[in-house]
């Protein structure tokens, strides 16, 4: 249960400034990739979770932080148990809210690039080089793993058919084609986080993603593989609440990004990075070589896009995606993690 009327911004500031109190310097200087976890009552599984994540991805060394989203049970001292350094917040908002606050953390923080993963085990830990990899590399400034491209252990017909509605509905209204659109294992340059509007307190994963194509950012999907969860039960509610609730989140973002991009709206015409608007994201190709595709403006067909830009990383002017860890950074960072040495 989700507290209603809460001041989600004194929320944010009274957690955030108990966390930066309780962790001083390791929390101001994180290293290069910032692992972001939201929970909500797990302390039977957050532990396992956390031992599970790896030091160090595409190289780099990693922090993990728990925002324990109003949790009435042991989670936040487990997770510390385990080497997490968790944000206790004290009412139950949705994990987009305390994603959001994760988001903010990693980005105040330092970290230059977050990878999501949730906290009940259902993802792989050891697909994070994977979902990470192209974003570091400079192919892409977000990553989402994808079940339909990988797999899935779910035998629950309605999730199947939802996860198909859902993905055919984003390509439709974004003119991009998504395959997964509420895969929880994802990757992507910290800044990314604070350019793009998130409001949403639950069924977030909708909103960042159509966000994110909206701002013009280059959006790749990788495959990956979501399991049953082995503790507990899922916090997204019965089928037919969880489609309905979705949907108006897909349906609002999409009007409201829209509504953004309308000439003579009053809204920005880039995204914070300087990048312009035509500038689509781009499906990583099959194989390592092969150029990427640009796909076209998700707002094309409503004759609010502008014209078609050049794809990213094909010499265009505009293009971003150059990796934010210095050599310097990293080195840094190394001597800053505050994990337990349960972490392997």
């Amino acid at each position: 249960m989700t507290s209603p009327q809460v001041d989600s911004t004194a929320v944010d500031a009274a957690a955030a400034s108990g966390y930066f109190a309780e962790y001083g310097d390791a929390a101001r200087a994180l290293p290069p990739v910032a692992i972001v976890v939201a929970a909500f009552n797990e302390a039977d599984v957050i532990g396992q979770v956390i031992e599970a994540l790896p030091a160090t991805v595409c190289g780099l060394k990693t922090a993990v932080i728990v925002v324990s989203d109003g949790s009435m049970d042991k989670t936040a001292g487990v997770a510390r148990t385990y080497g997490a350094m968790a944000c206790d917040v004290p009412v139950n908002r949705g994990q987009g809210a305390a994603l959001r606050l994760g988001y903010q953390l990693a980005r105040e923080g330092g970290a230059s690039y977050i990878v999501t993963t949730d906290a009940d085990g259902q993802y792989n830990p050891a697909e994070m080089e994977r979902v990470l990899a192209p974003v570091v590399a400079g192919e892409a400034d977000f990553v989402t793993g994808s079940r339909k491209l990988g797999s899935q252990e779910t035998k629950d017909p309605v999730r199947r058919l939802g996860t198909w509605v859902f993905a055919v509905t984003i390509s439709t209204l974004t003119r991009q084609h998504i395959t997964d659109s509420s895969f929880g294992l994802r990757a992507m340059r910290a800044g990314v986080t604070g350019a793009v509007r998130l409001e949403q307190p639950q069924y977030q994963s909708s909103e960042l993603l159509i966000a994110v194509l909206a701002h013009g950012f280059r959006v790749a999907e990788v495959p990956a593989t979501i399991h049953k969860r082995k503790v507990g039960e899922s916090k997204k509610g019965h089928n037919a609440v969880y489609g309905l609730k979705f949907a108006g989140v897909v349906v609002g973002t999409w009007w409201r990004e829209r509504q953004r991009r309308v000439p003579g709206s009053g809204s920005a015409e880039e995204s914070a990075d300087g990048r312009r608007p035509g500038e689509r994201s781009a499906a990583l190709p099959a194989q390592a070589g092969e150029p990427p595709t640009r796909a076209p403006d998700p707002l094309a067909a409503s004759g609010s896009g502008p014209a078609a830009a050049p794809a990213a990383g094909t010499g265009s002017a505009g293009g971003t995606g150059v990796p934010e860890a210095s050599t310097a950074e990293t080195t840094e960072s190394a001597s800053l993690d505050p994990r337990s040495a349960k972490r392997k």
